[in-house]
């Protein structure tokens, strides 16, 4: 896609043998608007979605059509930032518990895997806020984390998949008692199984059925740590290779006050963390190619798109587009200090965009804020080999080999 980007510019078709049909590739930010935006309802999800489907169920990133907008309105009262709010203290006791972890390696002298530690880290995050203490029952019966295969097996194959679903059953279980309890929390905190069978549907106050619950669920599992998990393995990577970043970060940290719990409003007003944190996301966005396929035929680019065809739009080159970002291989935080009006706002779409806009983007960022808080606050890292990082774009983009990242203790710390 590099090279064809380079010869061809903004829009293209490649023809796929395997599916016996061309796809058309679109990296204007006009068209990616046709497509997310402006004409959204002429598009389905596109290739790769089914085998999405096979591990996720028929959950919020697969869905389409009427049900895709129930469910989405029935969940989006569980991600207003005053539910985010409230998880403040399962982030920071994640973070925390990472932190002990590393300020012993780090006393040891001993490298930390940095790929592996955020997987985790995120993923015990996102499971404490679905199933509150109800997690910790689930790994009493079965004798360990049940959902530890999401970070010991990371390649996303079949056989994946066929792993993952037979979690739904531990999942349906979970659901059925909660309902058969009441739908309360499983703690003293909201948690999202209960928000879940709590939800209705406007029109009809119906809720979700079980199946439908544990769908979502093992939606917000993978979407919900995944993401989060590969963005700050790259943030990690690019403040080890570029020092003069890390240090206007850390002034920004070491001049607010370390609070126990950082709330959301006090993370989000650390600008250049922020900022930091968006230009990661900016060159390395997790999810870095995006599908649909046309219901009817469109115009894109001044071509006429035929019904029924596959069309690709990705992230990644549109936040590299040299007609709305300068020098836009480097790490540069600070180009998101002007205005942000100079740029259509479909430059940036690490989260996507319109409808289908990622719901979790909230909570996301709050975990990321948080995390580099608390760990730039202790720690320089730097990779402990200069071996050039190879990518490996599959359904998220990640390094062919894990971050192995060695830890120096910051002099005030």
């Amino acid at each position: 896609m590099r090279g064809i980007y380079a010869e061809l510019g903004d829009a293209y078709r490649v023809y796929a043998p395997g599916r016996q049909s061309h796809t058309w590739v679109f990296n204007h930010p006009d068209d990616v608007r046709r497509i997310l935006v402006n004409n959204h309802r002429n598009y389905t999800k596109g290739v790769g979605f089914d085998r999405i489907k096979i591990l996720l169920g028929n959950g919020i990133i697969v869905s389409e059509g009427e049900f895709w907008k129930r469910q989405r309105r029935m969940m989006q009262p569980g991600f207003h930032r005053r539910i985010l709010g409230q998880f403040d203290g399962v982030i920071a006791r994640a973070n925390d518990r990472l932190l002990a972890e590393w300020q012993r390696k780090c006393a040891a002298g001993e490298a930390v895997n940095v790929t592996d530690d955020m997987s985790i880290m995120t993923l015990a995050i996102i499971l404490t806020t679905i199933f509150g203490d109800d997690l910790a029952a689930m790994t009493q019966e079965t004798g360990e984390n049940p959902f530890a295969v999401l970070t010991a097996e990371p390649t996303r194959d079949l056989r994946f998949a066929y792993q993952f679903r037979k979690l739904t059953t531990l999942i349906g279980k979970c659901v059925a008692s909660r309902r058969a309890a009441g739908s309360q929390p499983a703690g003293d905190h909201p948690d999202y199984v209960a928000m879940l069978l709590n939800a209705r549907d406007k029109d009809n106050g119906d809720g979700m059925t079980d199946r439908e619950i544990v769908d979502e669920i093992t939606t917000m599992v993978v979407a919900g740590h995944e993401t989060t998990a590969s963005a700050l393995n790259w943030t990690w990577y690019l403040l080890g290779e570029h020092p003069e970043v890390e240090a206007r970060l850390h002034a920004e940290i070491d001049a607010s006050e370390e609070a126990a719990v950082p709330s959301l409003q006090a993370m989000e007003a650390l600008p250049y963390t922020n900022k930091v944190i968006r230009e990661a996301m900016r060159l390395y966005p997790p999810v870095w190619v995006i599908s649909r396929r046309t219901i009817e035929a469109d115009t894109l680019a001044g071509y006429t798109v035929p019904p029924d065809t596959d069309v690709f739009f990705s992230p990644y080159f549109v936040h590299r587009h040299p007609e709305f970002w300068t020098d836009a291989e480097k790490f540069m935080p600070e180009r998101f200090e002007q205005q942000t009006d100079d740029r259509p706002r479909l430059t940036y779409i690490p989260f996507s965009a319109g409808a289908h806009h990622c719901i979790g983007e909230t909570l996301a960022i709050f975990e990321m804020l948080v995390h580099m808080n608390r760990f730039a606050r202790r720690f320089r890292l730097r990779r402990v080999d200069n071996d050039p990082v190879e990518f490996e774009a599959l359904i998220n983009l990640r390094a062919t080999r894990p971050f192995t990242m060695r830890l120096e203790p910051r002099q005030n710390y």
